[in-house]
């Protein structure tokens, strides 16, 4: 019987003191092999006690490498921890996530039994308190996140996948990470895979919980930076981009028009009214669909929820044109 092959899973950390150890948790309790698995994980200079808490945790397992990242950002992290590695599959893994038990053996027969270059599940997420567990419906529906399905798939098909896993061969034939993408490094990578040619399989039966933004402000911060950086992987890769990812940038561009124009035109102020009219009856109808779904007393959050959603980005999107208007030639 052949042997299973090696798998490494690589985790690029910053202050996530919170996070990481039940992380880690479900990571050493894989039913995969532990002599068929390694784990990295890339320190971007944490100022909290995340250090302490791996070095901690990796007591008695040697194959468990604790690497800093002096580069800091997650892009860097990875090709530093697929480097170092020596894994057959190679692994991305959220900090903020949690494996289910089968989550690595599922990812590996996926991969083989499908052929495909990349494999994942959906991003399952789970949010701490009122906030936590309105901001992870709202990502999890295709009015708050848009054709992403996999936020909200329910069957194997090829798509974007969370986390993906691959073969060690794909990062040697299309390149590893883009360092110079601060967010939206996994968008930019699978862009380029797909340019390639290559095919990713989202099958559910890899189980992972994220644990989402669990404050409004933290929610408007993340989503703005994936506006901002989409920017670059639209001049990266102009072919990839999807006509729903230009939807809250434009929705931005309409609203803030008719603002600006309402107080000194009539046509300002009926573009406002039904611009602002027509979206929030669209969110009103949406937040009502998901509480009906999932519970009455989310209602109130969700609103405000899925504007912060839908405005952090295209403002973000908006001002990344700005800033990277240069960049054009230089992609």
């Amino acid at each position: 019987m052949n042997k299973l092959p090696v798998v490494t899973l690589l985790i690029a950390m910053r202050n996530e003191e919170n996070y990481i150890g039940r992380c880690l948790a479900s990571i050493f309790a894989q039913d995969y092999p532990d002599n068929r698995l390694e784990v990295f994980v890339l320190d971007g200079q944490s100022t909290d006690g995340s250090w302490q808490i791996v070095e901690h945790l990796f007591q008695g397992h040697p194959n468990c490498h604790l690497l800093p990242n002096l580069k800091i950002t997650q892009a860097a992290g990875w090709n530093l921890g697929i480097q170092a590695s020596h894994g057959e599959i190679i692994g991305i893994v959220s900090a903020h996530a949690e494996l289910a038990s089968d989550y690595v053996s599922m990812a590996v027969e996926t991969l083989l039994r499908t052929g495909a270059d990349m494999v994942g599940g959906p991003m399952r997420a789970y949010g701490d308190g009122r906030v936590g567990r309105a901001v992870a419906l709202a990502t999890s529906t295709p009015f708050g996140i848009g054709g992403g399905r996999f936020h909200y798939t329910d069957r194997e098909e090829e798509a974007d996948a969370y986390m993906g896993l691959c073969w060690r061969e794909l990062y040697e034939r299309i390149g590893g990470f883009d360092e110079e993408m601060v967010r939206n490094q996994d968008d930019e990578l699978i862009y380029r895979l797909r340019k390639h040619g290559g095919r990713i399989v989202c099958n559910p039966a890899i189980r992972s919980r994220y644990y989402n933004r669990s404050t409004l402000a933290g929610l408007w911060r993340q989503y703005f930076q994936y506006g901002f950086w989409k920017v670059r992987v639209l001049q990266k890769h102009p072919r990839q981009m999807r006509l729903s990812q230009f939807v809250p940038p434009t929705f931005a561009v309409v609203l803030l028009g008719s603002t600006l124009l309402a107080p000194f035109a009539n046509v300002g102020r009926l573009l406002l009214v039904l611009v602002a009219g027509s979206y929030a009856l669209a969110n009103l109808v949406a937040s009502i669909w998901t509480a009906g779904k999932r519970g009455w007393h989310h209602l109130p959050l969700l609103p405000v929820t899925f504007a912060i959603l839908h405005l952090s980005y295209g403002l973000g999107f908006l001002i990344g044109l700005v800033h990277f208007a240069n960049r054009w030639r230089r992609r």
